[in-house]
Formats: structure tokens, sequence, C-alpha cells
């Protein structure tokens, strides 16, 4: 008996809930006000149904609907309009379409057919979308079409936060600015500010360039962007990848931070480093923190490191420079060399150096206040070494030969040193040999110019010309105090061995 009782109280209790939630749900909604020219009942479709034809207004909780013919479900609170529907959603929102389902219990409106939203920013159009009024917010699946002031967006599917103004797109994403045209996989883009946010593959393709990213953002209004996630620029000659890119296409000023690369395809050169600046209208980039000229060759590529690296284009004259500075060094398997100060010039391939440089060439070491370089892609030409010119290389282990001079220049064929010409003050001391490699003694000349003639490392002739004061010493007969000429130093501890060492700091 008392399991009776407690059931049947259960029951009781269950029923008087479920009248209260049917009462409250029931009571959830105000109901939809609506008018007309012409209103009958449609039972033949529902029970409850009215038919309302011309001059159509419905009125439900502060928003106001128009259109041409409706069917009203009292019972259900919704409504089906059809043909030219007008849905004032507030002061600035207005809707157009050619049919409408809306549910006054969830406030929800779905337009189909030739869609229209217009707010003081912009105008969508799409052929389906779903208005939440409580939210304030409209999504459309299936394309749409955004315009504002300056940009044309379409996309496969989209959702507008109407009270923040932003807009959330997925699919085919296409934002077309009379400057450039920008393709995403997913963008965030707010109609007040003009500024895109995008998530996913993003190409953006102008005259100028093209810009690629994974992430980023793009103010449309100022033209000012940041990129990241794989991102590069690519001009018609250069291109920048970084871990972050910035750009702003006003000034063609762009920055690069992290793992930056920039490639010129033309002169086939490459720079590396952390940090870049790029202006693109006057051609010039700066790179820093580990920065790496890579000047790519068939066989044998040069690599010169410095704190700084200026890469300059001059248009008028199609010439472009590398400038190096500030503990500059630089190796390739036939030249290595060091510099404060090093310019490299592309149109005639040929390295200035500045500050007292030092440069290697297979057993030559050459030092001067000042050089000239002249090389092309697989060989040295010439070096040309101004004020304080010093030549010196090791003869094995017994000493070393010497020439010194205010100006040297030296010859090479097939990267060797074959002629050396010594313009005022010259000096020299050389250990010449017989054919056998025998020793025949130590020559130690002055003469105002001198030209050395040199096969295999050897020296095989020199003429000296004017104020000639030579002679030939037994290698015993020369003090070893005598057989270095004054300011000699061997600096081959300096020599960069691989491409590794020109990062070392001395």
């Amino acid at each position: 008996m008392l399991n009776r009782n407690y059931f049947s109280c259960c029951l009781l209790l269950a029923m008087f809930l479920l009248m209260l939630t049917s009462r409250a749900f029931g009571q959830g909604k105000t109901p939809i006000d609506f008018s007309a020219n012409s209103m009958r009942f449609a039972r033949e479709i529902e029970e409850d149904a009215r038919r309302l034809i011309n001059n159509v207004h419905f009125r439900h909780e502060g928003t106001d609907m128009y259109c041409d013919s409706a069917y009203i479900f009292t019972r259900q609170n919704r409504l089906s309009a059809f043909r030219n529907i007008f849905i004032q959603v507030n002061d600035t929102v207005s809707i157009f379409g050619d049919r409408l389902e809306y549910d006054g219990n969830t406030r929800i409106a779905e337009l189909t057919g030739n869609v229209l939203l217009i707010d003081p920013q912009m105008r969508l159009t799409t052929t389906h979308l779903v208005y939440d009024l409580d939210r304030n917010t409209a999504n459309y699946v299936g394309g749409g079409r955004i315009v504002d002031a300056d940009n044309t967006l379409t996309s496969r599917w989209g959702f507008y936060f109407v009270n923040e103004k932003q807009f959330f797109f997925k699919d085919d994403v296409m934002l077309v600015n009379p400057k450039y045209v920008m393709e995403s996989d997913t963008l965030r883009y707010n109609t007040l500010t003009e500024v895109a946010y995008f998530f996913g593959p993003t190409t953006i393709v102008s005259d100028e360039n093209t810009i690629f990213c994974r992430n980023g953002w793009y103010d449309t209004r100022r033209d000012i962007s940041r990129f990241s996630k794989d991102a590069f620029l690519q001009g018609k000659e250069q291109s920048i990848t970084g871990d972050s890119l910035f750009y702003d296409r006003n000034t063609g000023y762009g920055r690069a931070d992290r793992n930056v690369m920039i490639r010129d395809t033309v002169q086939n050169i490459l720079i590396t480093g952390h940090f870049a600046e790029h202006w693109e209208r006057e051609g010039l980039s700066v790179v820093t923190k580990e920065a790496l000229l890579t000047v790519i060759a068939e066989g044998d590529s040069l690599f010169m490191h410095a704190d700084t690296l200026r890469a300059l284009y001059l248009e008028d004259s199609e010439e472009q420079f590398v400038f190096a500075y500030h503990r500059a060094k630089f190796f390739r398997n036939d030249l290595q060399g060091i510099s404060d100060s090093i310019v490299y010039n592309f149109s005639d391939s040929t390295i200035y150096l500045y500050h007292n440089p030092i440069i290697w060439s297979d057993v030559h070491q050459l030092t001067a206040r000042r050089m000239e370089i002249q090389t092309s892609d697989k060989e040295i030409l010439a070096a040309h070494l101004f004020d304080a010119a010093f030549i010196i290389s090791q003869e094995e282990d017994i000493g070393f030969n010497q020439v010194k001079g205010r100006n040297i220049t030296g010859h090479f064929i097939d990267n060797e040193l074959r002629r050396i010409d010594v313009f005022g003050n010259g000096e020299t001391i050389y250990f010449l040999k017989e054919d056998d490699n025998s020793l025949v003694g130590i020559n130690k000349a002055l003469s105002s110019d001198i030209v050395i003639y040199v096969e295999d490392r050897q020296v095989v002739g020199i003429r000296f010309i004017r104020d000639v004061d030579a002679n030939l010493y037994p290698v015993d007969e020369l003090p070893e105090e005598e057989r270095l000429l004054r300011n000699f130093e061997w600096l081959d501890f300096k020599r960069p061995k691989s491409k590794a060492d020109i990062f070392i700091r001395d």
C-alpha cells in the first residue's frame, strides 16, 4: 500500500512539473503582431494558418517585417513570407529577400532568393541567410558577397556579428581591392576598421609583389600588414621570407624577423639573418643578426658575413651592390678575406675592401690599407692593393717570400698568382731555387718599381725598374733579423678555413 501511494505522489508531481514547463515555454515569447490589406484563414494548410495579402506588415519585439504576401501560424508563433521581403532590424541594419521563414519563439529569420543585408559599412548579398535577431548575428552557407567602401569580399561561408561589425569567412575567401587581390582559407574582417585577419593559407597579389602566409592581418584602409607562419614577399626580382613580416604598401617598407632570407633571382644571391628591413622603392635591404651573403656560383659559391649587410639596387644604372661592414669576413674555396668594410659590385664582380683588409689566395697573404679584387663566377682576375701593400707566402719551414710597395697589383690565371706589379718603394725578399727545387739563396732587393713572375708558386723572374739595389745572399749569410721586411705580419691564424669560420669573432 505504501509503495502504491508513493508511486501516485511521484506521478502527480511529474505531471505538475510538466504543466509548469509547458506554460513557461508557451509564455516565453511575445506573439507576432500583423496587418495586411486582405486576411483570410487557410485551414487547408494548418488549422491556425492565415493568408495575408498586400501591404503585409509584421512587428515583433521591436523589429518590423514587410512583404507582398504571407502565412501567419499564430499557435506556433511563426510566419512564412513571400516576395519583396524587407526587414528593418534597427536604425542601421536592413535586410531584403524573396522568401522569409521567421520563428517568433527563437527570433531566427531565414531568408532565401536574392538576399541583401545593408548596414552603414557594407552590403552583403547571398542566396541563403540566417539572421538571429536576439544575438544580432547573420550567417550564410553556399556563397556570399560583401562590398564596402574599398573592398569586395566573397566566400562560401560567412558569419557576421552585427554589433561588433565582425565577419568570419571560410572556404574560397577572396578580397578584391583596387591595389591587390587577397585569397585565403579562413578570414576575419572588421567592416568598421577594414582590417582583415587570416588564419590559413593566404595569398595577396598586386602589381608590385606577391605575399603568402598562414597567419596575420592586413589593414586595408591604411595598407599596412603583418604576416607570420611561412610568410614570404615575392617582388619582381627579389623575395623575402621570415617567421614574421611587416609591410607598409604606401611606403614600400617591409620588415622581417627571425629566419630571414632575401633572394635575388637576377644576381643569383641569397642574404640570410634574423632581422631585415626592406625599402622597395629605394631598392635597399638591410640585414643584421648573423647576416650572411651567399653569391651562388656553379661549383664554388662565395659566403660573406658581417654585423650588417646592405643590398642596394640602382634602377637607373641597373647596378647592384652589397655593403658589409663591421667585422666583415668572406670565404670561397679559392679566396678568403677579412676587412672592417667590404663592398661587392655585381655589375663587374669586383670586391672593394676598406680599413686594413687581409686577403688569402692559395699560399699568398695580401694586406694593404684598402683593396679591389676583380673576380668572375669561377676565378680571381686581379687584386689591386693600395697604400702599404704587402704580399707574403711561406716557403716551407725556412722562411717567407715577401713583396712590399706603395701599391701592388697581383694578376691571376686559373686562380693562381702569376705576376706581381709593384708601384713605388718596392722591396722584396725571395728564396730562389733551382729547377730541382734546391735552394740557391735569398734575394733581397730595393727598387722604385718591380715586376715579379710566378709559376707553380715559385718566383721564376724579377724585373727591377729604376733605382735598383739588389743582392743575392747565401742562406747562411743573411741573419734571421734581416729576413723580414719592416711591418711584416703573418696572420694565417685569422684566415677563415671554412664557411663556418666567417662567424668566428677575432
